[in-house]
């Protein structure tokens, strides 16, 4: 059954690339008009044109995600120019830095911590009035295996608690926000083909390591091959529709049984 989102405006943080981007395509494809919002004028450029020669409708708007006044200047926007905001994909995130606790700075930490916790809650807090307005919405907040299920990435302090404060914050908003009939779940993935791989910053982390002895291929469903951001999309297009309007305060895991061994 294809997902349909014809009429639904949505926006998505961080979704000028990776699995943000992935989110806006197959969004678009299923009939959403979408706002991607990211820091990349650039990749935010050529996501937009790439869904307007697919036959999609799509914006963009330049927010850091921890600035306030931007981020509610994003949404504003979007609003003045569709009239209306059904949904929200709070995806925007950093790996920031891994390394021993005693190493890592608090400007490492709060780094981290300000990316992918306090820009998920800055998100919401200024989407919000626009979805109550509409009389129902979604919310996706995208985690992570990591804070979740998963806690033997040495190093991934400042990620693992950014993530399970968004797990966190996602239950929490499924109870304030149901009477308003906004639903709220959250995604969290595992090892997803993208480009945050390379910016993660790794130092130290042979001096915490544990060693563990991994089962054949450390994704059971796949033999170690990371998911796509395709993937990803099509469960975040589930939860944004109608097919998904008595589940709220939900975690998916979508990790091929990854975190089931790690």
């Amino acid at each position: 059954m294809k997902i349909d989102l014809t009429g639904q405006v949505i926006l998505v943080t961080g979704g000028s690339s990776g699995i943000g981007k992935g989110i806006a395509i197959h969004a678009a494809k299923c009939g959403a008009s979408i706002c991607v919002v990211s820091r990349d004028e650039e990749d935010m450029r050529a996501v937009v044109k790439s869904i307007e020669a697919d036959g999609g409708t799509a914006s963009w708007e330049h927010a850091d995600v921890t600035n306030s006044e931007q981020v509610h200047e994003a949404v504003e926007k979007t609003v003045a120019r569709y009239g209306r905001l059904d949904g929200v994909v709070a995806n925007a995130g950093t790996n920031g830095t891994w390394a021993p606790i005693d190493e890592m700075t608090p400007e490492q930490w709060r780094k981290t911590i300000d990316v992918n916790l306090t820009g998920t809650y800055l998100t919401v807090h200024h989407s919000v009035p626009h979805l109550r307005r509409q009389g129902r919405g979604s919310i996706v907040i995208m985690s992570s295996i990591n804070g979740t299920r998963t806690f033997s990435n040495e190093g991934a302090s400042a990620y693992a608690s950014s993530k399970a404060g968004q797990f966190a914050l996602a239950q929490m908003l499924a109870l304030e926000l149901a009477p308003s009939k906004i639903r709220v779940n959250v995604i969290c993935p595992g090892a997803i083909q993208s480009e945050i791989h390379e910016k993660t910053n790794r130092e130290n982390l042979e001096k915490i390591e544990t060693p563990i002895e991994y089962p054949e291929g450390d994704i059971p469903l796949t033999g170690g091959e990371f998911g796509t951001p395709k993937q990803v999309a099509e469960l975040t297009a589930f939860l944004m529709s109608d097919l998904s309007s008595h589940i709220t305060g939900t975690p998916v895991w979508i990790d091929g049984g990854q975190s089931l061994i790690v």
